[in-house]
């Protein structure tokens, strides 16, 4: 199984190390910082599978952050922690695509097991993602299923070069590869 990445955001040190052993213990690859500029650093060189950040910081809070960390990666489960449990920002978390809200101090089983949860809606994101971007095309005449504006699995039927000028605009110019060009001169001269 792959070991799964985690970017803890706190800028409380005590915080950090508790939750950094917490989730180390569970092998967990585990980074931490303290402010949400950092974070986002961090995120633009190494994907993470889960964010794990203090809702109240100087500087970049943990709703701003959110929203970047959202636009960066949309699959990556994140969860707010915060010492000022409110239900108005619990709410907008939660509307902005929060997988869990956390209070501070946090369980160490509680935390592994909000974790494990967030982290199973990640993989559900990926997948849901990865099928709905699967062009259908027939094993047989190899045309595609043209979904678009319609329900899955509802669309039409039509051939690639169809498909193409509808989606992008350009015509297609039919042509034959070499391999092809080879294999029909040779059927035809037998």
């Amino acid at each position: 199984m792959e070991q799964k990445s985690v970017l803890l955001v706190d800028d409380e040190r005590i915080i950090l190390e508790t939750l950094r052993t917490d989730l180390s213990h569970h092998d967990y690859d585990v980074d931490t910082v303290e402010s949400g500029e950092e974070a986002l650093r961090c995120m633009a060189k190494k994907p993470y599978n889960l964010l794990i950040t203090d809702l109240i910081m100087e500087g970049m809070g943990g709703i701003e952050l959110l929203e970047k960390a959202r636009k960066m990666n949309p699959f990556m489960a994140v969860c707010l922690l915060t010492g000022y449990a409110d239900l108005t920002s619990a709410i907008d978390a939660l509307r902005l695509g929060a997988d869990d809200y956390l209070i501070k101090p946090c369980d160490s089983e509680e935390l592994i097991l909000r974790a494990q949860r967030a982290l199973k809606r990640e993989e559900l994101r990926k997948k849901v993602n990865y099928y709905e971007n699967i062009l259908p095309v027939c094993a047989v005449c190899k045309k595609i299923r043209d979904d678009s504006g319609m329900e899955p699995g509802k669309g039409n039927w039509i051939g690639l070069d169809e498909y193409l000028k509808k989606k992008t605009g350009i015509k297609i110019e039919v042509a034959r590869c070499g391999k092809c060009s080879a294999k029909l001169d040779k059927a035809g001269e037998m």
